[in-house]
């Protein structure tokens, strides 16, 4: 740790750039696996995505706003439905891919989804409500939530939901006794705590014991939750288990001994019960590049290397299982996450002097934690460019902040700008699509930003930018 009596900012290399961070041979150069597939820059050094100028973007719709490539997404999801499908086609005649709405959902992105022929997985009535305003296919949409309310379940039973994952024992009588309700017959899959510690930061870790989500295989809590649902087979229909590990995850170890202990336990099942369990999750969670520092595998990659484990783990079961059921996985990140960046308006400069030298510059934005806590959250480091012009200025270590009154409201902790970004310049932060809007707040009684699709050199609104009048009007009296 750099330790000084005067305070850190007196410390020996207090002010360095983090080790992922190199110095730029070029401040205007564009870091291409962070953006959407379609930026660019015009020859004066404006930033441009799908044929639109950020410029324009910014004078239409103000800012701060978020910038979202149709076609990217559309793309992504695309490679998910078709790079998963041949592997899975010999393992167990394909895969279906659930996009998690909880990155990012809207009305039109549902309908995006929809069109690309993936499945939706929501997890409250919100989002639920959400893909029913898009007339999303019931059947097609699976409901996650450590709580469901018995509204939730209702809502969900009543639109026709092709899966609801169980994850409590007290949430199995709440379904059962719903669909008994509305007399039919409940799809559910068990999720499963298979006690792996995923690579990330523990708030998006998600399988290991101490944590809210799922039930134990440990405690056998997960076997002792699908016999109780089989008890209720007028009402419920087990169709198989679930798995989810975390988010933000690069490669594939920690998904194949999640499949082991899942599909130890699937078989464990079908022999105790002489049934056959139609469908396994192994959940998503795949990682994004955010800054140089990353690396994310393709999604050809991921298909092909947890296809090879689920047949291997099949395999070694022998004849203890009746066949291999059908593979499910929930891409939300890995596709809304690099369709989209945040514009901003630079508001003010102010240059850290310490030992009489400049050791960063701190620009201030018209946005911040209220549009992406995930940096104050979680620590969660982003990149950033200048986007309005080209620079010829050295690059300087800077800090990109926003306006709220928190000293933690950090957009970007490090990155290469140019030394003269000055007041009026945009500036634009990449891989914003997933839980960016949707962890968004109004904190400080800030309107949320606008989401502006882009296509074909047109720019529209897809979900509407928040007003102070949209705000007052929640006030009662």
């Amino acid at each position: 740790m750099r330790a000084h009596e005067a305070g850190a900012l007196h410390a020996e290399g207090y002010g360095g750039p983090p080790l992922y961070l190199p110095y730029p041979q070029d401040v205007n150069e564009l870091l291409t696996p962070l953006w959407p597939q379609s930026i660019a820059r015009t020859p004066d050094g404006t930033l441009q995505v799908a044929g639109v100028d950020v410029v324009d973007i910014a004078r239409e719709f103000g800012t701060p706003a978020y910038v979202m490539d149709e076609d990217d997404f559309r793309a992504r999801a695309r490679a998910f439905r078709d790079e998963f499908a041949a592997p899975f086609q010999q393992v167990c005649g394909g895969a279906d891919i659930y996009y998690a709405g909880k990155a990012f959902l809207c009305t039109e992105v549902a309908r995006w989804v929809a069109d690309e022929g993936l499945s939706l997985d929501v997890s409250t009535g919100g989002e639920l409500a959400v893909a029913q305003r898009a007339g999303f296919p019931g059947e097609r949409i699976a409901l996650h939530g450590n709580n469901k309310s018995t509204a939730e379940i209702e809502q969900a039973l009543t639109y026709g939901v092709g899966r609801i994952v169980v994850d409590s024992l007290d949430e199995i009588d709440r379904i059962a006794a719903v669909a008994t309700r509305l007399d039919v017959v409940a799809p559910v899959m068990v999720r499963v705590t298979v006690g792996v510690e995923a690579h990330t930061h523990e708030f998006i870790a998600t399988a290991h014991e101490d944590q809210k989500f799922g039930l134990s295989l440990a405690t056998g809590a997960a076997a002792e939750a699908a016999q109780r649902v089989l008890r209720h087979a007028d009402t419920m229909h087990l169709l198989g288990l679930h798995s989810h590990i975390g988010s933000q995850i690069f490669d594939t170890g920690g998904f194949e001994v999640a499949a082991r202990r899942l599909i130890g336990l699937h078989a464990e099942i079908e022999a105790e019960h002489g049934i056959t369990l139609a469908h396994l999750g192994l959940g998503g969670g795949f990682g994004i590049a955010y800054t140089s520092e990353h690396t994310p595998l393709p999604p050809a990659e991921l298909g092909e290397q947890l296809a090879a484990v689920v047949e291997r783990e099949f395999a070694g079961l022998g004849d203890r299982t009746a066949a291999t059921p059908r593979v499910s996985v929930e891409p939300g990140r890995a596709i809304a996450g690099p369709s989209t960046f945040t514009l901003y308006e630079v508001g003010t400069v102010k240059p850290v002097v310490v030992n009489d030298r400049v050791t960063r510059a701190y620009i201030s934005v018209d946005g911040g934690m209220s549009d992406n806590i995930r940096p104050a959250l979680y620590e969660a480091d982003y990149s950033c460019t200048l986007a309005s012009r080209r620079s010829d200025a050295d690059p300087m270590l800077s800090r990109v902040v926003g306006k709220h009154c928190e000293s933690g409201d950090i957009v970007v902790l490090d990155e290469y700008l140019p030394a003269d970004v000055r007041a009026g310049d945009l500036i634009a932060v990449p891989g914003t699509g997933a839980y960016c809007r949707s962890l968004s707040s109004q904190y400080n009684h800030t309107p949320r930003p606008p989401v502006v699709a882009v296509r074909d050199g047109q720019a529209r609104l897809i979900v509407r930018r928040e007003t102070i009048e949209d705000l007052l009007a929640l006030d009662v009296g």
